[in-house]
């Protein structure tokens, strides 16, 4: 079996002339880096869960992302982070929703797979959860960047909730040698949202699915019409009962959320190794990397 990974850092309304060659560089580096953390586990037989979280957690912990570190501020002037993980072998998932102060979300989500009877957890309730299983908490401000405060207090000032998508959800895809499917997802969602909104991201099946008999996938758009359209399985059943192959079924599945009114895009692998990346957005930051090929993009 051909292992391999592929990722996304959000997209969206991603132009070339509002980015800095400089900034470009800086994000094909990040990108780069997620990608190879992934790929060195699966190389040495790691499986994609391991590799999944790696490839993420490298996201989180930049300000580049809208996830992690640089996440955007809620209405509540704090930062509220989304993250979900599954098991394309077993269909175990975990996922948190509303935290505040779980360092990486996405190794929150693993802990609430791995070590709960539950799949999804919120607010308090997780970060104990995940606190008591050993991961560590931070003070909020930890996520805090003067970018997004800057763009908080704009979006205050005009009443409205802004989409950032140029530099947002996280996700990671892959297969590893054994041929099993994991995906894993991370974001802080919207600047100025209600507070204790839930996305996509954190919805299995949403924004995040995988199953062995068809594919991993990770998105990242407008979140409430990936919620309406059941995003992530609902290209998933199209390969099941349609027998659609993955790009059918991607382009099929972007079609409704286009119908919805919804943007944006996704990674995929499917249960033979097949990558397919998609958007109707105008960029993607997006990558994938297997044994032959290492490609990264953003426009």
């Amino acid at each position: 079996m051909n292992f391999a990974i592929a990722i996304h850092g959000g997209a969206g309304n991603i132009n070339r002339k509002n980015y800095s060659p400089e900034q470009i560089r800086e994000y094909e580096a990040k990108l780069a880096e997620s990608l190879q953390a992934g790929f060195d586990i699966l190389e040495k037989g790691g499986t994609a869960i391991d590799a999944t979280v790696a490839s993420v957690t490298v996201m989180e912990d930049s300000p580049l992302f809208n996830a992690g570190v640089g996440g955007v501020f809620a209405d509540n002037a704090m930062v509220e982070l989304d993250a979900c993980i599954m098991d394309g072998k077993t269909l175990n998932a975990g996922g948190i929703t509303t935290v505040h102060k779980i360092k990486n979300p996405i190794e929150g989500a693993l802990r609430v797979m791995e070590d709960s009877p539950h799949t999804l957890l919120s607010g308090n309730g997780a970060e104990l959860f995940v606190y008591q299983k050993g991961l560590k908490l931070v003070p909020n401000k930890y996520f805090h960047t003067k970018k997004r405060y800057e763009q908080f207090k704009k979006a205050q000032e005009k009443q409205k909730i802004m989409v950032d998508h140029s530099m947002g959800t996280v996700g990671a895809v892959a297969i590893d040698l054994s041929g099993n499917l994991a995906a894993a997802t991370s974001t802080g969602g919207m600047t100025n949202k209600a507070f204790g909104r839930v996305s996509d991201t954190s919805i299995v099946g949403a924004g995040n699915y995988a199953n062995n008999n068809t594919c991993a996938i990770s998105g990242t758009g407008t979140g409430d019409q990936f919620i309406k359209s059941v995003f992530a399985h609902d290209v998933s059943s199209q390969m099941e009962y349609g027998r659609k192959s993955l790009e059918e079924a991607g382009k099929s599945s972007l079609k409704k959320l286009a119908s919805l009114g919804g943007h944006g895009g996704f990674v995929a692998i499917d249960h033979r190794g097949s990558i397919h990346i998609d958007f109707n957005s105008t960029g993607m930051f997006r990558g994938f990397k297997n044994k032959s090929e290492t490609f990264i993009a953003i426009f």
